[in-house]
């Protein structure tokens, strides 16, 4: 399960502690918070042959993992806590979703779920 914290917000967040529960197993940790990035397009070869190339540009986001072993359909419970650079705490925020299925190769392949968070001052809601 991934977490972003927003541009906005990232600066105020010190530390973030992510718990998670899904069909009865939860897990938990300290997430290693990382910088964020964008592609940025560059521009494409004079043969035009269809290469093209990007690089990462910072975002001012940061994001972090936490690892829930197989995901499956099933609603997830998360609470997202921490601690802001002032030492002070951060807002305990909940939020129970359902998991992303896709099938991005098409139906006759497997089935991806993903569970990602995206969390700011406002609170924490699915990405």
């Amino acid at each position: 399960m991934s977490l972003t914290i927003t541009a906005d917000y990232a600066p105020t967040v010190k530390t973030v502690h992510l718990k998670a529960c899904q069909d009865g197993k939860c897990r938990e940790a300290d997430l290693d918070l990382r910088p964020g990035s964008v592609a940025v397009p560059q521009s494409c070869g004079p043969d035009h042959d269809g290469s093209c190339s990007a690089v990462a540009s910072p975002d001012g986001t940061r994001y972090g993992f936490l690892n829930m072993g197989t995901l499956t359909s099933s609603p997830i419970d998360a609470e997202v806590t921490g601690a802001d650079t002032n030492g002070g705490t951060l807002p305990v925020r909940t939020l129970n979703f359902t998991p992303i299925s896709a099938k991005p190769w098409g139906e006759q392949c497997q089935t991806t779920i993903t569970a990602s968070l995206l969390l700011d001052a406002h609170g924490l809601r699915q990405s």
